[in-house]
């Protein structure tokens, strides 16, 4: 299912980054954000071409999949410290509109609503979780409210700008595995994302 959602995703920000001004900024915020999707988080120190290739260099942090003690052994195998600080996206959620940013905060809502459980009641203990997948402040204010007043998914994707649905979609997957499995409700309201991203609706 990962898989699945990560490679059109990925193709679909290929082409944005084929388009885009910018290249070498986008590039190092969707370097970070694909290692994100495996848990490991990662900045990109220096990015340049060599002949046909783009050579990369990474300060790579702990996976969340390993355990302190893990960590600590393999930085004294390599013997060396590493910056564990993440990279911000290239897709930034400061450089979006007030009606952009509203968009965003109540799809991730629907997205915590998928999950089965009650997200305003379990929020004490999302929250930290949702500060530790980079959320900032303003958005997570934004999804509280959003929270108490649901909206369906299928409303919320009408006209969305591929752009905002890519960035709304890399929040929604690491949201969705939270707790390790993704309901078939997640399921659908990712597909629902990943349509929205690969078919944007032309005003």
């Amino acid at each position: 299912m990962l898989v699945q959602l990560v490679r059109p995703l990925v193709r679909t920000q290929v082409h944005m980054l084929s388009q885009a001004k910018s290249a070498s900024g986008k590039l190092v915020g969707m370097v970070s954000q694909w290692l994100g999707y495996l848990g490991i988080h990662a900045e990109v120190t220096q990015l340049h071409t060599t002949g046909d290739r783009i050579q990369v260099s990474l300060c790579v942090g702990k996976p969340e999949q390993c355990t302190e003690a893990e960590w600590q052994k393999i930085l004294d195998n390599l013997n060396q410290d590493q910056d564990t600080s993440v990279e911000e996206e290239a897709l930034a959620y400061t450089a979006m509109t007030s009606a952009q940013q509203s968009k965003v905060q109540r799809l991730l809502a629907s997205i915590l609503h998928a999950s089965g459980q009650d997200p305003l009641a379990e929020w004490a203990i999302l929250r930290p979780r949702l500060v530790a997948m980079g959320m900032e402040e303003s958005m997570l204010v934004g999804v509280q409210s959003a929270l108490k007043v649901p909206m369906p998914m299928e409303l919320l994707v009408e006209r969305l700008e591929p752009e905002v649905a890519a960035f709304v979609l890399s929040k929604a997957i690491n949201i969705a595995l939270l707790d390790q499995q993704i309901s078939q409700a997640e399921d659908t309201a990712l597909k629902t994302l990943l349509n929205a991203v690969d078919h944007p609706v032309v005003a």
